[in-house]
């Protein structure tokens, strides 16, 4: 999918680098899977703001995703690949054998005429889900399963993709795009490819209306507010603000945050990598 830059007809444009899109074959979604959305703003019930940088953002209706992939051994065609405006990565509309119709996220590759299916039935095939105990060692999977059934949780966004490393026990063991590498229950599902769009990360929007179209507002840094807003405010002149914290204390940049006793704990074997 190639990038496309635009040539500076507006102050907008100077800066804007897109993708083309030219795997998404239709415009118009399915309307028997949409949804309505609404926007909070960042308030809670009582109308106070909780969640800064929120608020406006272009109207949307929500794509009811099929995470769980349960429909096993029914072959799916794939009708058309279309943008979701609530992901980075691309959707394909499956129609099944019997008629219901279901989105999926697309991987790459994906285009309108394939067949796909889920179950331990299905070959590891690009868009097909599988069984972790089922998949071939060494392979790209996304949209991931934490827990049997429950639909997948991890590596679903734009251009992700997992690595099946081994087996161990009744685990699977699985390098995330972090760089995480986790053991993950062997009936828990995974779909096999790469997630879509995988030159998401290359886009510029161009100016900073864009960032309001996608509902967010602007944010100001700890280091320029005052000692009562921030931690790190205050100070004469350009001070540094000390160790980098959020708003509430909490600390970042390289600083422990995880909680050693959490359960998960027990099933990562190595932790990500960071950048300090």
């Amino acid at each position: 999918m190639p990038l496309k830059k635009y040539n500076p007809v507006t102050p907008g444009t100077r800066f804007k680098i897109g993708v083309t899109r030219t795997e998404i074959t239709t415009g118009q979604p399915e309307k028997s899977l949409l949804a309505p959305m609404s926007k909070t703003g960042g308030r809670n019930h009582t109308g106070k703001m909780t969640i800064r940088q929120r608020g406006g953002g272009h109207k949307r209706r929500y794509r009811m995703i099929d995470f769980k992939r349960n429909k096993d051994g029914v072959p799916a065609k794939v009708n058309s690949i279309e943008y979701d405006p609530n992901r980075t990565a691309y959707i394909a509309l499956l129609v099944y054998a019997d008629g219901e119709k279901r989105y999926i996220l697309a991987p790459t590759g994906l285009k309108a005429g394939d067949v796909v299916m889920s179950g331990k039935d299905a070959a590891p095939n690009t868009g097909n889900t599988l069984f972790l105990k089922d998949i071939p060692l060494g392979t790209s999977i996304h949209a991931i399963e934490m827990e049997p059934g429950k639909g997948a949780a991890m590596v679903r966004s734009a251009g992700t993709s997992a690595t099946m490393m081994g087996r161990e026990d009744r685990y699977a063991i699985i390098k995330l795009p972090s760089g995480e590498t986790r053991r993950i229950l062997l009936f828990c599902k995974a779909t096999m490819g790469t997630c879509s769009n995988p030159d998401h990360a290359l886009t510029s929007l161009g100016k900073a209306g864009a960032k309001r179209w996608e509902g967010k507002r602007p944010r100001v840094r700890g280091v320029v507010m005052n000692p009562v807003d921030h931690p790190m405010g205050g100070g004469e002149g350009r001070a540094s603000g000390g160790l980098p914290r959020s708003r509430n204390g909490q600390m970042a940049k390289g600083a422990k945050t995880r909680n050693r006793k959490k359960h998960s704990s027990k099933l990562i074997i190595s932790r990500r990598k960071t950048t300090n």
